[in-house]
């Protein structure tokens, strides 16, 4: 599956940072990770800290998919609204969620000045807003709901949004979201876990896994195997190709990048921008102060298509942009189109599908990828050894 258009922000911006061998002999380890992007970076980190043996492949080059067109909003807030979670999962996993993903952001940052990633990662307000009548009493209630569960937020006024420079009616504003350059940190990653032990693989694609009593054999498309005692699968949206179940809806989504801005505006210094509309338009700036736009999904059919939507797309977003904020000269440097997926509860999927193997995801889906695969990384050693977590269940195949 091609996951992305080809002229992304991060790997321009970054080039390539390290490169690794594909895979030329016969190994055996004791967990083999599949998905050489954010989720299977943060998740060696977690395992080799643990001193586990690893060996991590993927199929292109290292970080080259989802990561590199993720545009790497950090928020504990998911794509459905915490009163609409509530009567989805219940209380008690909608609140956890929203609390283990405020978390998750926090645990990120620790990680980041631990490896002294200089992912230009920056602590942001996350303002949640609408432009249309009909949403402002579904935001009440969303304004609510997170404060009867102890959020700390704020109700901005059309008064308030208007001094930030943006044409809205109404928002949510919370305390803490985040930012930072995806590509940039899972190299980093990659690169300590590959000085602390670990093997990596890129250009290496599993094309088979056979079980053989307690062992994984992973087979790969140039006819090497990787012999192993769990299997860990971080590819993502190229998990469906793996998955009986169908558990996500795979959509196209579109992205621009403004040129440098001599004045980056403070609204943008201060927070991130996302709305009501369904689907969401979401804003974003960069540390070298350029604007990331998001949105104008669609249902996904092949790459081909989405990538022939972009041009329409760039002017779709650069509209809608200039709509929001009609103060900001807004120039078009750098568009992509990527494929993400949304799942029934806008909910990642962890743990084992068949309990009978060891092969386990981290499937962080929708628009809140990193922080559901550092919630991943803090479950994957209950799930390796089938101990009881409250998030694997939560996140469990067949829910």
């Amino acid at each position: 599956m091609k996951l992305r258009s080809t002229e992304t922000f991060w790997p321009l911006k970054n080039a390539m940072l390290n490169s690794y061998p594909s895979i030329d002999k016969d190994i055996d380890t004791e967990i083999l990770i599949i998905g050489g992007g954010i989720t299977g970076a943060l998740i060696a980190y977690k395992l080799i800290n643990e001193g586990k043996k690893i060996v991590l492949v993927d199929r292109r080059d290292i970080c080259n998919g989802s990561t590199a067109a993720s545009t790497a909003l950090l928020q504990y807030e998911i794509d459905v609204a915490l009163h609409k979670l509530i009567e989805l999962r219940g209380k008690g996993c909608a609140v956890d969620s929203y609390k283990n993903g405020k978390k998750a952001i926090f645990d990120l940052r620790n990680i980041i000045d631990t490896i002294k990633s200089d992912c230009q990662f920056e602590f942001k307000k996350s303002i949640y807003f609408t432009s249309l009548k009909k949403d402002i009493s579904f935001l009440k209630h969303e304004f609510e709901a997170r404060q009867q569960s102890e959020f700390d937020v704020t109700w901005l006024s059309r008064f308030n949004l208007k001094e930030m420079g943006l044409n809205a009616l109404a928002a949510i504003e919370s305390k803490t979201a985040a930012v930072m350059d995806p590509y940039k940190l899972a190299h980093d990653l990659l690169h300590f876990c590959h000085q602390n032990g670990m093997q990596i693989f890129d250009r290496t694609n599993i094309i088979g896994i056979e079980h053989q009593k307690e062992k994984c054999v992973a087979r790969t498309e140039n006819k090497f195997t990787i012999t192993t005692d769990h299997i860990i699968h971080c590819s993502g949206y190229e998990s469906t190709e793996t998955l009986t179940e169908k558990v996500v809806d795979l959509k196209s989504t579109y992205v621009i990048t403004s040129e440098s801005l001599p004045d980056l505006p403070t609204a943008f210094k201060n927070a991130i921008f996302w709305n009501t509309s369904n689907p969401y338009l979401y804003f974003r700036a960069t540390a070298d102060n350029r604007i990331i736009i998001g949105g104008g999904d669609e249902e996904f059919k092949d790459a081909n298509k989405r990538d022939k939507l972009l041009p329409k797309k760039e002017q779709y977003l650069l509209k809608q942009f200039k709509r929001k904020f009609p103060l900001i000269n807004f120039k078009i440097d750098y568009s992509w189109a990527g494929t993400f997926g949304e799942t029934k509860d806008g909910l990642p999927y962890f743990g084992k599908p068949d309990p009978r193997k060891n092969e386990h995801y981290v499937l962080g889906f929708g628009g809140n990828g990193i922080t559901f695969s550092v919630l991943g990384m803090n479950s994957i050693l209950d799930s390796i050894d089938d101990k009881k977590n409250q998030d694997l269940e939560y996140y469990r195949f067949g829910r």
